[in-house]
């Protein structure tokens, strides 16, 4: 199959039968430097134009690695450009097939400029329509940028690279040791892709993650008819709360769950799920990963790190652009304690905890086992603004735990800290104590969760939630 195949066969691929209109297919390179006057330049490596997944518009572009490498120059840009354009007029999202050798260099400065303008118009839809990038070949230097600023990446799994710099050009590194464009690498330690897989596995995600988004900022549209019971009971559900992908599957209508950032880390999982048709957004503290057959293959600490809490943060400030409801898992005792965390763990929780609490969005928190500490308070907690607090009976709800506080509020008496824990477990870190004082409204049996979110969520459906006048928050 030829590259130029390639490119119109992924966006065949990727939408449905024959509804796929190339805009702007006689495009050609207008600069005539460097012998690109005898280079035949067909719709200058990017074919560009707007289809339907599922019914839903969507505009995107696929390049060319044929003509140029893909190259990005002045008229290859402009195409993108347009089609961002058009895309924000009609609040419909657009998907990028990315497969390039980088800027043009023939083109120098005029390339250069439109370049930029790539970056203007995808930071002018931030918020407004869906951005989503599929990699497939190279995605180097000032691309990696262009990947980022969309809102989900995925990548194919051998042939695609995404890097700033080369795994050659970094000082002590080399391809060989450790290859830092490889797939796993960007999914596993870098957290700059949402899903790895092969082609049509990449399409396949991305079209399921196109019919659960909104189309636009101001739609209305992530919704689908739910044939799943509403108060269908999840027996088992506190044996899967251990791992929130798990939990999410369970009480999601038909068992759909679209996670994100799946393979980076891991302590903490987000993704989409539905619940009476509608996309919820949902967020959870990890402790164990299950494989598919329900077996235990690693274990965490119900700890925030600094990792768990950006990706939660960025997933978070998505939602609430779209307005999409939050739904968050709490399983959470404090702090992850290392020189790395130290360093920068204070200020990924700053970013969470200005997600949740500027979030305008219906927010729902449920406390399945402990609830520790300030750890607590940042998981949308109803301090932060958590419109409704769902507990288990078991859940643990408090500073730190019993036997640690008792430890220092009876300390050097060893004889009295028993009888201390104890009165202390009961009030001050029971679930109903917490319930008492109105910080959790309601506590329900693991079975009944997902009727009574539904029923949450139904309750918050016409939820206004003004804020002070500003350009947008500093954190």
């Amino acid at each position: 199959m030829s590259t130029t195949s390639q490119a119109r066969g992924r966006i065949d691929a990727l939408l449905d039968e024959n509804s796929f209109i190339e805009i702007g297919a006689r495009v050609k390179a207008r600069s005539t430097d460097f012998n690109l006057a005898q280079t035949d330049t067909p719709s200058d490596g990017v074919i560009t134009g707007y289809g339907v997944i599922d019914g839903n518009l969507v505009y995107v572009y696929a390049q060319d690695a044929s003509v140029l490498g893909g190259s990005i120059g002045e008229m290859h840009a402009k195409k993108i450009v347009r089609l961002y354009e058009l895309a924000v007029k009609t609040g419909a999202p657009v998907i990028a097939l990315i497969d390039s050798a980088g800027m043009r260099l023939q083109e120098g400065a005029d390339a250069l400029q439109a370049f930029g303008e790539i970056y203007l118009q995808q930071v002018n839809a931030s918020g407004v329509v869906p951005q989503i990038a599929g990699i497939f070949g190279n995605c180097g230097g000032g691309l990696s940028v262009l990947s980022s600023l969309c809102d989900f990446t995925l990548m194919e799994e051998k042939n695609a690279k995404l890097f700033l710099n080369s795994p050659n050009a970094l000082d002590g590194n080399y391809t060989e040791k450790c290859d830092t464009a490889a797939a796993a690498f960007q999914a596993e330690e870098a957290g700059s892709v949402d899903f790895v897989g092969g082609e049509a596995e990449v399409l396949a995600e991305i079209r399921h993650l196109v019919t659960l988004l909104p189309s636009n900022n101001e739609a209305d549209d992530a919704f689908e008819e739910c044939a799943d019971d509403l108060n269908r009971a999840c027996e088992g559900l506190d044996g899967a709360a251990a791992d929130p992908a798990l939990f999410f599957t369970m009480i999601s209508d038909g068992g759909e769950f679209f996670e994100t950032k799946r393979a980076y880390a891991r302590d903490m999982v987000t993704g989409f799920i539905r619940l009476n048709g509608a996309t919820v957004g949902a967020i959870g503290n990890r402790t164990a990963l299950f494989d598919e057959n329900g077996k235990e293959t690693e274990k965490f600490d119900a700890v925030l790190s600094f990792r768990g809490a950006e990706k939660a943060a960025d997933f978070v400030k998505f939602c609430d652009a779209f307005d999409i409801p939050v739904l968050s898992v709490t399983n959470v005792k404090g702090f992850k304690s290392c020189m790395c965390n130290e360093k920068r763990l204070p200020r990924a929780l700053a970013s969470l905890t200005a997600a949740f609490a500027g979030a305008t969005v219906p927010k729902i928190n449920v406390v399945t086992d402990k609830a520790y500490g300030s750890a607590a308070v940042i998981m949308n907690s109803q301090a932060l603004g958590a419109d409704l607090v769902i507990a288990w009976p078991d859940a643990e709800i408090g500073t730190m735990d019993a036997n640690t506080a008792a430890k220092i509020l009876c300390a050097g008496d060893a004889g009295a800290q028993a009888d201390c824990a104890k009165a202390y477990a009961a009030k001050q870190t029971s679930v109903q104590g917490a319930a008492e004082r109105g910080y959790v409204d309601e506590i329900v049996e693991p079975a009944d969760t997902r009727k009574y979110i539904i029923g949450a969520l139904e309750m918050l459906y016409t939820k206004r939630d003004d804020r002070p006048a500003r350009k947008h928050s500093a954190v």
